[in-house]
């Protein structure tokens, strides 16, 4: 049987606190790029809808001016213009949001279907 030597006291208790330390690192790295993640997808749900009413506006099917309809509708869901610009029958809409010291961005652009569009609008 080997002898345990002075030297070897403890070395498991500071093998095990390592190995704590990494995982626990680990979390925190994964529960962030989650919460980036699900920052940057609210962000492009919104835009895709500020864009959307931004062009019903434009094409007259509700009140307001298209930027207006987008800024409202971006604060509905939590965010806030960055960018609106009507070019033509379309509206791009810029929108962004704070995740700790970053700004989120995300863009979308909508207006009417194309001419070439089949019948109910799906385009392939």
């Amino acid at each position: 049987m080997r002898r345990l030597l002075a030297c070897d006291l403890g070395t498991s208790t500071a093998v095990l606190a390592g190995a704590l330390a990494t995982l626990a690192a680990l979390g925190v790295v994964l529960v962030g790029s989650h919460s980036a993640l699900a920052v940057r997808s609210r962000s492009a749900g919104a835009a895709d809808a500020s864009a959307l009413a931004a062009a019903d506006a434009l094409s007259g099917l509700v009140a307001g001016t298209p930027c207006d309809r987008a800024a409202v509708t971006a604060a509905a869901n939590g965010v806030g213009v960055s960018e609106c610009v009507v070019t033509g029958a379309e509206v791009t809409v810029e929108v962004a949001t704070a995740f700790g010291p970053f700004d989120v961005r995300a863009r979308a652009t909508a207006g009417p279907p194309p001419a070439s569009a089949p019948p109910g609008g799906r385009v392939p």
